[in-house]
């Protein structure tokens, strides 16, 4: 039989798959309103403030007694920067690139636009100081959906566009508990998208991006804190809490920044915690809770001092949200590391991602991300007799969320 000499040559082919994407839910459907506020006549800095609703008080007389008036605000910083950047020789980008370059640009895109939705979903877990749920049991039924809803309304909230997020996995069940019910048109929609949609006034999304709390030690080993202290500002609302109980003394991770804090109710000797409603100032049935705004390390007596938002005001006025003072005795209970989910209403986050300038004298190009939203430049250049091309996608943005009008959802890991 002949020897044949035989070359193999292997091609580089396009297979057509498709990015492996993540969710956008967060950037998607943020309040996009102050997103290019660096045009706002005569706003100069990073920074934008908006108001939020005032508050008052109602007397039961037609005797008027005149009370202050507050223009309340929040700020929008634009204080976060992310960029993915990639060269390449001459002779790479004409014989491998050139004809490839959209597959690396969507690539490098899809990856900073993760970045950016990772960042706002971290909301979840940063701003609201309600939540539901107690990160251990799973969010598996319709039944404890409507009840999140009717916690989170309880307090008072905006009644339009009201937006909910759970994590991927924890969506199937939920829907699954639904589909026993004799509700025929309702069961083949869900059945075939295996989507929540709207629910209870609520319009459901699903994120794999969901931020993970890694609470202290007091909420890792279930530990029930007793009140020994508080102290108060000068308008007389609580703004730390000093608890003894701790699971050991010494402790330099007993309570770590967000951990989530609710009033036991029962405790023998004390009225049950409320929070009043937002507006009207009317004893709600919702339990007393408050997020933790710094690390505290508990003492060699077995004690520590947690720093509360929100401040906790027990005397009348317009700031009142409890429904009487926090006194030595009453108990907390701390949630353990759980993944963070979000209701919240009146479009209240919002985002910042203004368009950066051109990068001259390199070409550059501003284009939103059809997939995340994000608003993403795009730049090119040379080294000057180096060989080197360089290209850079590149974003600034900011976030905030109103806490009054948020609450977590509390998911298990």
């Amino acid at each position: 039989m002949a020897t044949n000499v035989l070359q193999t040559v292997q091609t580089y082919n396009d297979s057509n798959l498709a990015l492996l994407l993540n969710s956008y839910a967060f950037i998607g459907t943020a309040n996009m309103k102050f997103k290019d506020f660096d045009r706002i006549e005569k706003n100069l800095g990073d920074s934008v403030t908006f108001d939020l609703p005032p508050r008052y008080t109602t007397s039961g007389t037609l005797v008027a007694s005149f009370q202050n008036s507050e223009q309340r605000v929040a700020t929008l910083t634009v204080g976060e920067a992310a960029n993915v950047a990639y060269e390449f020789s001459a002779q790479e980008f004409i014989f491998n690139v050139r004809d490839y370059m959209d597959k690396f640009g969507k690539s490098a895109v899809a990856e900073i636009g993760t970045v950016i939705e990772s960042d706002v979903a971290g909301v979840a877990e940063t701003s609201p100081f309600r939540f539901y749920g107690d990160g251990v049991n799973a969010i598996s039924s319709y039944g404890q959906l409507a009840n999140a809803l009717a916690y989170f309304r309880d307090f008072s909230a905006a009644k339009e566009d009201t937006k909910g997020y759970l994590d991927n996995l924890t969506i199937p069940g939920v829907v699954n508990t639904g589909l026993n019910q004799f509700v025929p048109n309702k069961n083949e929609r869900e059945m075939m998208s295996w989507e929540l949609g709207s629910f209870s006034r609520c319009d459901w999304y699903e994120s794999n991006l969901l931020p993970v709390h890694t609470a202290g030690t007091e909420g890792q080993q279930g530990s029930t804190l007793t009140v020994v202290s508080t102290t108060k500002n000068a308008a007389g609302a609580i703004t730390a809490i000093t608890f003894s109980g701790t699971n050991a003394a010494g402790d330099a991770d007993s309570v770590k920044l967000h951990d989530s804090f609710q009033f036991s109710d029962g405790v023998s000797g004390q009225e049950n915690m409320r929070f009043l409603t937002f507006i009207g100032h009317k004893v709600s049935q919702s339990p007393v809770q408050f997020r933790a705004t710094a690390n505290a390390a508990s003492t060699g007596g077995s004690q520590v001092t947690v720093s509360v938002y929100p401040p906790l005001q027990p005397t009348a006025g317009a700031e009142q949200n409890i429904n009487q003072d926090i006194v030595a005795g009453m108990q907390c209970t701390v949630l353990p590391s759980h993944r963070c989910g979000l209701i919240y209403s009146g479009k209240a986050l919002f985002m910042g991602m203004p368009r950066l300038p051109e990068e001259v004298p390199f070409p550059t190009a501003i284009s939103q991300d059809p997939d995340s939203g994000a608003a993403i430049r795009m730049y090119y250049g040379s080294l000057f007799g180096q060989n080197q091309r360089g290209i850079v996608h590149d974003v600034i943005f900011g976030k905030v969320l109103v806490p009054e009008y948020s609450m977590k959802i509390a998911l298990p890991l």
